[in-house]
């Protein structure tokens, strides 16, 4: 990729307000101008581009070489009309701005844009041309706009003096339906000076040409990252395509078998249900005839079983009574285990209720006195209740009995 700072020459004269050129020549011209500075600053990341203006009150340079496309693209906008150009202080001051980038490993170059008469003569041009040729400067020159008889062959003498190895080109564009810049990509002032340009270029010009070698318009060595996306996705559209056509093959021939089945079934099904429908009859006369004869079997068993009956609810009754006896054995040692209990109770209230015994048995307790007036009292009380319980036992078992 060639390295170099570009300063881009707008014609600003009143030339430029004709309509020759959609919508007029100075919006043309900005249009070509945008596109070769994108075009310039992505060839190159290092690569410098400035814009002056050759009309008006004098030659000023919007904006100096510089790789901020935002910045280039900006100095465009509210370009104002009037006067006329002068190309020779135009170039003069385009290679001194050239001379003073900062890269100085950068080539120089200047693009022209002239729309309008050219006022200088031939000798004067050629004298410039020779100026850039010592500087090492290439020149392109645009030609459009005003066509007079002298115009194109003191450009052509301007770009013949500066030209050293063909790095010098001019272009003649004529008036149109083709804007300005669709005629200018697929010239050497866009695609670079032959030695490949840079691939902003080289795309740009396939696209305006409409016309690519390689698929999908794509160029493998430029980009090969979206040639390689884009092949990828026609190959899964492709094959898309191709499993959506085998899904409706299958389907077409599976509704076909489904119908050869199903008649297939139904026809099964026919048959299933008749036999069916003969078991079923057969199972319940089957049926019908074992109920009579259990029927039978059992009325023929209870006539024959009448008296054994009897002697089954005798030995039942037996059985009832012998089991009574039991009961009444029980009942009797639960009346004589109660009355034990009864006189066991007895003789304790008797232990109880005899005072002399009780106090006998507190005296001989350590630190009770049996003369305290409160141990003579819960001794009464005890006696007491003892009399009152022997009173109360024997209507306890008149009750009882």
């Amino acid at each position: 990729m060639v390295l170099e700072a570009t300063m881009i020459c707008v014609d600003n004269s009143e030339w430029m307000r004709n309509g020759d050129y959609s919508p007029n020549r100075l919006q043309a011209q900005a249009d070509a101008v945008n596109l070769i500075c994108g075009a310039k600053t992505q060839s190159n990341p290092e690569n410098t581009v400035g814009v002056m203006t050759m009309a008006g009150k004098g030659v000023r340079v919007l904006t100096t070489p510089t790789s901020d496309l935002g910045k280039l693209l900006g100095c465009m906008h509210g370009l104002e009309i009037g006067g006329e150009m002068n190309l020779g202080a135009a170039i003069q001051v385009a290679q001194l701005a050239l001379k003073h980038r900062q890269n100085k490993n950068q080539r120089q170059r200047i693009i022209v844009f002239t729309g309008s008469p050219v006022n200088h003569d031939k000798n004067a041009l050629e004298a410039i041309g020779r100026k850039l040729k010592k500087n090492s400067v290439a020149l392109d020159v645009v030609n459009f706009g005003e066509e007079e008889d002298s115009k194109p062959e003191k450009l052509e003498a301007l770009v013949s003096a500066v030209n050293n190895n063909d790095s010098s080109h001019i272009v003649h564009v004529p008036s149109g339906s083709d804007a300005l810049s669709d005629v200018l990509l697929s010239t050497p002032v866009f695609t670079g000076d032959g030695e490949g340009g840079s691939g902003f270029a080289a795309a740009a010009a396939a696209a305006a040409g409409g016309v690519s070698g390689f698929d999908f318009g794509v160029d493998p060595n430029l980009d090969p990252e979206l040639a390689l996306a884009l092949r990828i996705s026609m190959e899964e559209e492709r094959a898309r395509q191709e499993a959506a056509a085998n899904r409706a093959a299958e389907e077409a021939s599976g509704k076909d078998k489904g119908q050869v089945q199903s008649s297939s079934q139904h026809a099964t099904m026919a048959e299933s249900t008749t036999v069916a429908n003969s078991e079923a009859d057969t199972q319940t006369s089957d049926l019908m005839d074992g109920e009579n004869a259990l029927l039978q079997q059992a009325l023929a068993m209870s006539m024959n079983d009448s008296d054994p009956s009897i002697t089954v609810r005798d030995t039942d009754m037996s059985d009832a009574a012998a089991a009574n006896q039991d009961l009444q054995i029980a009942l009797q040692l639960s009346v004589q285990e109660s009355e034990n209990e009864s006189s066991s109770q007895t003789d304790m209230n008797n232990l109880l209720g005899d005072q002399a015994f009780m106090s006998s048995i507190l005296s001989q307790l350590p630190g009770v006195d049996p003369n305290d007036p409160a141990v003579r009292d819960l001794l009464a009380s005890l006696q007491n209740q003892a009399e009152k319980k022997d009173a109360d036992e024997p209507l306890a078992q008149e009750d009882q009995k």
